[in-house]
């Protein structure tokens, strides 16, 4: 099992952003020495928590700061953009981190930020449009001329002018494109069987409890099985809240009074309960949203523990889910007490991964 962060991020308003920043790059710094193999910076653009909405200009940033981790989008929003625009901008970027990239694409985004967009796709809309998009970037990313109508977007590129050297489309650094991944939300999840047929990467949200993720694999494997494609668990990233301490009584009061309940008391579960409800946390459906608390977190969806037990829970989520490949931990703001934050990701990296591989 491989190690991961995934920055949604979670900074708390008050708090300058730049600062938020710079902690964030130093946790990039850490993890790289860690060993942590990846990192995954989500897109917002409303959010006071989730302050990232350009993950392309974070990932120059923390790309030039580090030599070997690889750096992911968490996801690009397509409803939100231009796909020549993500293409080349992209394609860019992966010349920059000399292809440390990975490009995820997700068709989610926040209420306010539709409305802010002026924009009201129904979920259907919004698969069928990222669909769309993910198809004329990797037409774009071949670098040849591209006619293209479509649903919901037009492309009339090249072909060049040799003469004065333009129109052509910019290749990546990564041949014939980045890895693509696509992020499964719900139980089931529709999307990650057409990351199966399609041959991207498949993300597993960090809500879910663990008997649900089984699902997520089990809509992968069968959109592999209808492309002829092999299933390979290996290249499965699961993301999960993990919060390690020396001891599991002292790691579930740091989650408890600390930065990890506070990001979720006041963002996390009032933005995801203000949607649906918070039945994507629920492992049954006679629990109410006031059911959903910290501890009911800590004892059936995250992993918090001490290292001996984090490996244990690791172990277990291995069994229910049949084995998965990357293990992406949400990064939380722990500001003015980092310590305690990175403290956790060096037991996770030197003690508990040793005993979980």
């Amino acid at each position: 099992m491989r190690l991961g962060l995934f920055s949604m991020p979670l900074h708390p308003p008050e708090r300058p952003i730049a600062d938020t920043y710079d902690d964030d790059m130093e946790t990039f710094q850490l993890a790289e020495e860690l060993g942590y193999d990846e990192i995954w910076i989500g897109e917002h653009f409303t959010s006071t928590w989730e302050n990232i909405p350009s993950p392309d200009l974070f990932i120059a940033d923390a790309a030039a700061r580090t030599k070997r981790v690889k750096f992911g989008t968490g996801v690009v929003l397509m409803p939100f953009h231009n796909p020549l625009m993500v293409a080349l901008r992209l394609a860019q970027l992966d010349h920059q981190t000399r292809g440390r990239l990975i490009v995820g694409v997700g068709s989610g985004g926040l209420l306010m930020d539709k409305k802010s967009f002026g924009i009201d796709p129904s979920p259907e809309q919004a698969g069928r449009l990222t669909w769309e998009g993910i198809e004329l970037l990797t037409r774009f990313w071949q670098g040849e001329p591209v006619q293209f109508e479509g649903e919901f977007f037009k492309a009339d590129v090249g072909p060049p002018r040799e003469d004065i050297s333009s129109g052509y489309l910019m290749k990546p650094y990564q041949l014939p494109h980045p890895p693509i991944a696509l992020a499964g939300v719900s139980r089931g999840s529709y999307g990650l069987g057409r990351a199966g047929e399609n041959g991207w990467l498949p993300l597993s949200t960090n809500f879910l409890p663990p008997a649900d993720l089984a699902g997520h694999w089990a809509s992968y494997a069968a959109g592999c099985a209808r492309a002829n494609r092999p299933a390979d668990r290996g290249v499965w990233r699961i993301g999960r809240d993990v919060h390690v301490a020396d001891t599991t009584e002292l790691a579930r009061k740091q989650v408890r009074d600390g930065a990890h309940g506070a990001a979720y008391s006041r963002y996390m579960l009032p933005l995801v309960g203000s949607g649906r409800g918070l039945a994507p946390f629920k492992i049954d459906e006679g629990m109410t949203d006031a059911d959903v608390t910290i501890d009911y977190l800590m004892d059936n969806v995250w992993i918090v523990g001490s290292p001996t037990d984090v490996a244990a829970k690791l172990r277990a989520l291995q069994s229910q889910t049949g084995g998965f490949g990357t293990l992406l931990q949400v990064a939380i703001d722990w500001a003015p007490d980092k310590a305690i934050w990175h403290r956790s990701m060096e037991l996770l990296a030197k003690q508990v991964l040793p005993r979980v591989s």
